[in-house]
């Protein structure tokens, strides 16, 4: 077993929020990727879409999730599955930091970890 702590003193800007990576972490093979996010008291992440398959996991606070400009409460103990090429933003209006964790994959993250279990399996 092998436990990463959350370094909150050192997240990285992305998408006009902070956050901590899952990857690179080279005891871990998995299909999909992470992060830890954090929407500062009246800030909100940028606008975008992409290709992957994504879920956000809302771990404290409460937030909007836009999506294709439908807005929705978002609270912590809230899941939400994100389709592909879904335009979508977090909002938080409160007087907290809004911190959830968000998960996203694509086939080819799908078949790369298949690959490397496969080789794991035969080594």
């Amino acid at each position: 077993m092998e436990i990463r702590r959350l370094d909150r003193a050192n997240l990285t800007p992305a998408y006009g929020i902070e956050g901590e990576r899952l990857q690179p972490w080279d005891a871990l093979n998995a299909p999909f990727e992470g992060a830890w996010c954090v929407v500062r008291a009246g800030g909100e992440s940028t606008p975008h879409s992409h290709h992957e398959y994504e879920i956000f996991i809302a771990m404290s606070g409460r937030a909007a999730l836009v999506v294709d400009d439908v807005e929705r409460e978002f609270v912590a103990g809230d899941i939400v599955h994100l389709p592909p090429g879904c335009t979508h933003k977090v909002v938080n209006a409160s007087s907290e930091d809004f911190e959830y964790y968000g998960i996203w994959w694509d086939p080819g993250m799908s078949e790369a970890f298949l690959s490397r279990h496969q080789k794991e399996s035969t080594a």
